[in-house]
């Protein structure tokens, strides 16, 4: 242990939390020392059977009030559900106005925070960081480092650029939340359904802050964003994690985002989802659970594909989420370092991991 480890609270103990308390507790330069839950039958057990490892000898509390009296230094934030927005501001300004810095993976239209589309609450998260004299950060995948910070490190090797396409290529076949699957995206529905996705507006805000993000470490100003939603029928019958999608309903959707610059589409995030890896052909695929693609057009084109989980498609997300999840453990050293404000990826150095080998066995 070494003489002053940060001290960190994790919120949530969903798949990201767990993954972020099993690896808090393997590093000596941080110290788990509370954990939140919502779920009252998780109140009062060991966080340690919480999050599939040994005890820890720490038990789990739905007491905010009780985790900010321990005075942590930093709360890794990975609460999730539908409008958590909405549930998670207000913990966010109670825990600045605390002086307690918090990296997030739950407000993902946050990770670059000056093109939220809520300014009010941006506001009352600057204000709130001020008063405390604490900083705010949010990271991931996808938003996150997929999505953005990526392709800024590929393009320390251009020259000149005329296009940026960032996509996500993912196998969701193991996400269990029906509402979010079928209303939300409208996977299961029939193409004339009008799932949350067709919502005027919809994509442009959810894709708006990677734009934003590479367009401001580019040095460019973007005009507009044009969204777009693509979806695909399946053939056949798919059994999913949330029930059974049948032949002729949705079996894959793509949205598209577009950040105009001097008129034209230069900087594009496409995300494309899959209930089974043989609907949608014709759309960009890949052999495991997920794919980040990057293609800069320009001199030179660059092209890169990163993979996450097992080669053959198992784990059902895994890597996706222990990825989500490091993005922000790795960065809580430079985040607790960092001047008090919101900050995005472009305000810090490069998060790199630290005490990552040591625990490392042949598999």
């Amino acid at each position: 242990m070494l003489e002053n480890p940060t001290r960190i609270v994790v919120w949530s103990t969903g798949g990201v939390g767990t993954i972020a308390i099993d690896a808090i507790q393997g590093r000596p330069d941080l110290e788990l020392v509370g954990v939140w839950v919502h779920s009252e039958d998780k109140v009062g057990r060991d966080i340690g059977e919480l999050a599939g490892v040994a005890p820890l000898g720490i038990t789990a509390t739905n007491d905010a009030a009780e985790l900010i009296g321990l005075q942590p230094d930093c709360v890794v934030y990975a609460a999730s559900g539908p409008g958590r927005d909405a549930a998670a501001v207000p913990d966010y300004l109670r825990l600045l106005e605390a002086g307690i810095n918090v990296v997030s993976t739950s407000s993902t239209s946050l990770v670059y925070p000056p093109s939220y589309f809520h300014p009010q609450w941006r506001e009352q998260l600057e204000a709130a960081a001020t008063a405390g004299a604490a900083s705010f950060y949010v990271s991931g995948i996808f938003p996150g480092f997929g999505s953005d910070q990526l392709a800024l490190l590929l393009a320390t090797q251009s020259k000149t650029i005329r296009t940026v396409t960032v996509r996500e290529i993912a196998l969701n076949d193991h996400y269990p939340v029906a509402d979010v699957m079928m209303d939300g995206m409208g996977f299961g529905r029939p193409l004339e359904f009008k799932p949350m996705l067709s919502t005027p507006g919809f994509i442009e805000m959810a894709w708006s802050a990677p734009i934003h993000l590479m367009a401001r470490g580019f040095g460019v100003q973007v005009q507009e964003i044009r969204g777009s939603l693509g979806r695909r029928v399946t053939d056949r019958d798919i059994e999913v994690a949330f029930g059974t999608i049948p032949a002729g309903t949705c079996g894959a959707v793509c949205t598209r985002a577009a950040g105009v610059i001097d008129g034209r589409e230069a900087i594009v995030v496409e995300h494309i989802i899959r209930m089974a890896r043989d609907v949608a052909p014709d759309w960009p695929t890949s052999d495991c659970d997920a794919t980040y693609r990057v293609d800069i057009d320009g001199e030179p084109d660059i092209h890169c594909a990163m993979t996450l989980g097992d080669p053959e498609g198992h784990g059902a997300g895994r890597g996706a989420m222990a990825a989500t999840a490091m993005r922000v453990v790795n960065a809580v050293p430079y985040v607790v370092e960092a001047a008090p404000g919101l900050l995005s990826s472009l305000d810090l150095p490069m998060t790199l991991p630290r005490h990552v080998f040591g625990g490392v066995q042949a598999g």
